[in-house]
């Protein structure tokens, strides 16, 4: 189920407060989140973002097309670990 219209996009308030500060002073840093929930906002194009994937922080630059998804669509969980190299279970 998709977020009310009533309400506002989630974000982060500590998220949102740091990219209000780097866009009044100009400046580009690399912000770090937890929050994989947030959506992702027109004030944000431009910066770089990392995003925890459970592990570590993955380092992401926003761009135009990723407005209005969440910052956890662009941080992988999971590592493909790659088939193995005989598989006789699928062939019968």
């Amino acid at each position: 189920m998709t977020r009310s219209l009533k309400k506002n996009p989630f974000i982060a308030n500590n998220l949102l407060g740091k990219m209000e500060k780097l866009n009044m002073r100009e400046e580009k840093e690399i912000i770090v989140t937890w929050s994989r929930a947030s959506t992702i906002m027109p004030t944000m194009i431009g910066h770089t973002i990392a995003i925890h994937n459970g592990k570590e922080h993955l380092p992401i630059y926003i761009t135009g097309h990723m407005v209005d998804h969440k910052l956890g669509e662009f941080s992988p969980t999971k590592v493909f670990a790659k088939h193995t190299r005989i598989d006789n279970k699928s062939r019968h």
